[in-house]
């Protein structure tokens, strides 16, 4: 099951397929593009969305990551940020 990150493109937000080039959705804040990503990674089978800040233009740094059900979370720590 892929993973999905939530990336800044211009002056919109977008979620990024793992290993993709397209933007499977995007949005006006990175609030919505962080619902959208979590919807379609959950209708993808759950894993991984990965929220990014960008460092430098088209550098970008993972800031948080939340498990989608039904994956499998490695960790049994509970989420509180979200």
């Amino acid at each position: 099951m892929p993973n999905y990150h939530v990336v800044q493109r211009g002056n919109k937000f977008g979620v990024l397929k793992e290993g993709g080039s397209k933007l499977s959705a995007s949005a006006k804040t990175q609030k919505e593009a962080e619902i959208r990503g979590k919807e379609i990674c959950q209708n993808a089978g759950g894993w991984e969305v990965r929220i990014h800040t960008v460092r430098w233009p088209g550098k970008w740094q993972i800031r948080d990551s939340d498990t989608v059900s039904p994956g499998n979370d490695p960790r049994s720590s509970v989420d509180t940020k979200h």
